[in-house]
């Protein structure tokens, strides 16, 4: 029986543009006690298989974290089994508020430790006690009471093309990082300070709050269905939106406008630009921020080395990646050395301590 994804993102993508049906982007994610992650992991991929769900899927003792896209026609049938899955029965779903059937090209569900990368040892603090959840209206009071310290829970490329108004970004590559920054720059104020977190759905504040808690935080608070609930009750019951510029998401579209304001730069000549892409030399694939002017002069590459090896011959350039890892610079999400205009490191607790 299949259990893994058998067909290329091209392939794909040439199927889903033949049966030109509409899909649907959204996400979701629940913590809950998973005995046995591989059977779960299974049965999700013959069915969701079964019904054309594309997307990237983890699952691990402590429950699942699920990014996916299906035929829209599909939803029922996909929204029917997960209420037949106990702990996902009226699981929250966010929709994506920008859709594209291209999304995602092929479905991975993957076994994992960690549901989120976090570095945690669960064992050590209740995961249970979390902060409070806020809805978007609630999270408006609270980011314009003076009192409070409102922290993007994201990596610095995600919050470097949107954010809210007021917030700390932390300038970090991985969510593990960012939460001994926090404690230590928020030290002395657990007690006096409302925290008030945020992510892109949710799943990071959820783990965090309760770390914060077991840290000494009085005042924890998180906004429940991170920036795209927020973004879908904006809409609906025509609130406020204190987000300015794009909700940067992890599929194909890289981002979801949420604002008209463009707060970043390209990294190569530095204009206004908001855009993410990924380093055309396969042996980089370095994700980036470039204009289209730069685009069209660099070819889609980040550097002038990866242009010229970008032009060789296909063969050629398999021929040079043999036996190489990608490099470093991978990793640094933007911040490679050679990129003149990346995000530029900075102590972003500064003001309260003036």
């Amino acid at each position: 029986m299949q259990l893994y994804n058998k067909l290329s993102a091209n392939e794909r993508a040439e199927l889903i543009k033949q049966a030109g049906k509409e899909r649907l982007t959204l996400s979701f994610y629940q913590y809950a006690h998973i005995s046995n992650p591989q059977e779960f992991r299974d049965q999700l991929f013959i069915k969701w298989d079964s019904l054309d769900v594309l997307g990237r899927i983890y699952v691990a003792t402590e429950g699942i974290n699920a990014q996916l896209s299906l035929p829209a026609d599909h939803f029922e049938a996909f929204k029917n089994h997960l209420d037949s899955i106990d702990f996902l029965k009226d699981v929250r779903l966010n929709i994506a508020i920008e859709q594209d059937n291209m999304s995602f090209l092929k479905l991975k569900v993957k076994v994992r430790e960690k549901i989120v990368a976090d570095g945690l040892n669960d064992d050590t603090f209740d995961v249970t006690n979390k902060g409070v959840h806020l809805s978007a209206k609630e999270f408006n009071d609270m980011l314009d009471n003076p009192n409070t310290v409102c922290v993007d829970m994201r990596n610095h490329y995600e919050s470097e093309i949107g954010h809210f108004d007021g917030a700390v970004t932390p300038d970090v590559d991985t969510f593990r990082e960012s939460l001994d920054i926090i404690e230590e720059d928020l030290r002395d104020h657990k007690e006096d300070k409302n925290l008030l977190m945020y992510c892109t759905g949710g799943i990071r504040c959820e783990k965090a709050s309760a770390y914060y808690k077991h840290k000494g935080f009085k005042n924890v608070y998180q906004l429940e269905g991170g920036i795209i609930e927020y973004t879908r009750q904006v809409n609906a019951e025509g609130i406020e939106n204190k987000f300015i510029g794009k909700n940067f998401v992890f599929d194909e579209r890289r981002a979801e406008k949420i604002s008209d304001d463009v707060i970043a730069k390209c990294h190569q000549c530095g204009k206004p630009c908001d855009t993410h892409v990924n380093c055309a030399n396969d042996a980089c694939h370095l994700l980036f921020i470039q204009c289209e002017d730069c685009k069209t002069e660099m070819d889609n590459c980040c550097s002038s080395t990866c242009k010229d090896i970008h032009a060789l011959p296909y063969e050629e350039q398999k021929a040079l990646r043999k036996g190489q890892g990608n490099s470093n610079d991978i990793f640094k999400k933007g911040r490679a050395d050679h990129l003149p205009y990346k995000k530029d490191l900075r102590n972003i607790f500064e003001t309260l301590k003036k």
